[in-house]
């Protein structure tokens, strides 16, 4: 099974800042994900032509079911996050990670029915600020729901902006996740054209086997975003299904 990751910088290339929405989906259409997480969509917004590209993605990737977030409102349309499953999603929820006055940020929480199982995705976009993206980890982890889908196997990843690598040490350890995308040398992904802080990362915990983790690095994705796109290939050890009556 894969996942992808990726921020797609609205579509607009990072360094040539071109609004081309193509470039990103033929990089998402030649990793031929099962899960695609992707942060900063734009929803009628004037820099990206007014484009609904949510519904574009969904439309593109026609084997996918899509739920998009809304994190950012502005005066035309906004901008947030788009979860997109192959596979059925029976429940999925929305979690306000938003600090105080600071910048508005969500997770997507959802419940998916592989092939192999069920799981628990978890798509997101985190602060700038360390105390920032402690105190949504944290809360996210502590989340009710999220508890009581404790016994799947969880992976979660997105853009954290952990510049300094702390998340894994401070939250994730003491949480029983493992850090897939270590060490951080081999996983620097931002500014795409020439990476040099690794941003975009991946936690699992419970029954999974990640067989590989690469960012997808390529004259394309060097161009079509501000973000290189982060790739996890990973299976099921326990096969967990969905039972009447559960979330």
């Amino acid at each position: 099974m894969r996942l992808l990751t990726y921020n797609i910088h609205k579509g607009i290339g990072g360094r040539d800042r071109l609004y081309r929405l193509e470039r990103v989906l033929e990089v998402i259409e030649a990793e031929n994900p099962d899960l695609v997480l992707l942060q900063e969509v734009d929803s009628g917004v004037r820099r990206s032509r007014f484009h609904d590209q949510p519904v574009l993605f969904v439309e593109q990737l026609a084997a996918h079911t899509g739920l998009f977030q809304l994190n950012v409102a502005l005066k035309d349309g906004g901008y947030g996050n788009l979860l997109l499953s192959r596979w059925p999603i029976p429940w999925h929820r929305t979690l306000d990670l938003r600090m105080s006055v600071k910048k508005p940020r969500a997770a997507q929480i959802a419940r998916v029915q592989s092939p192999e199982g069920d799981l628990v995705v978890i798509n997101y976009h985190l602060g700038l600020a360390e105390i920032e993206r402690r105190w949504q980890v944290q809360k996210l982890l502590s989340d009710p729901d999220l508890l009581a889908l404790r016994g799947l196997p969880t992976i979660i990843a997105g853009d954290t902006n952990d510049w300094r690598n702390q998340l894994e040490l401070k939250v994730y350890g003491p949480a029983g996740f493992d850090h897939v995308t270590r060490p951080p040398s081999k996983f620097r992904s931002f500014p795409a054209y020439m990476a040099m802080g690794s941003l975009d990362k991946a936690f699992v915990r419970g029954p999974i086997e990640v067989r590989a983790a690469r960012l997808v690095k390529s004259q394309l994705t060097r161009e079509a975003s501000d973000h290189l796109p982060l790739v996890v290939d990973f299976h099921l050890t326990a096969h967990t299904t969905l039972r009447e009556g559960d979330s």
